[in-house]
């Protein structure tokens, strides 16, 4: 996990414990939580959107992929 042996990530939590203090570290996960799932919403929903492919070839592809599995 990036590198982060478990020492190291024990005092980035003991850290963040004194910067924030125990009772925010909650509120604070839950809003990263909320932001990482809206980025991926998103994130999903752009690509849809630019998704240029021609009606034709995705039925050929799915059709393909249909015949592998």
């Amino acid at each position: 996990m990036f590198g982060l042996g478990s020492q190291e990530i024990i005092i980035i939590l003991l850290i963040a414990v004194v910067l924030f203090g125990a009772k925010k570290l909650p509120q604070i996960g839950e809003g990263m939580g909320k932001a990482i799932k809206n980025f991926k919403k998103a994130a999903t929903e752009a690509e849809e959107a630019v998704d240029i492919t021609p009606e034709e070839d995705k039925k050929k592809i799915s059709e393909s992929e249909d015949k592998e599995a």
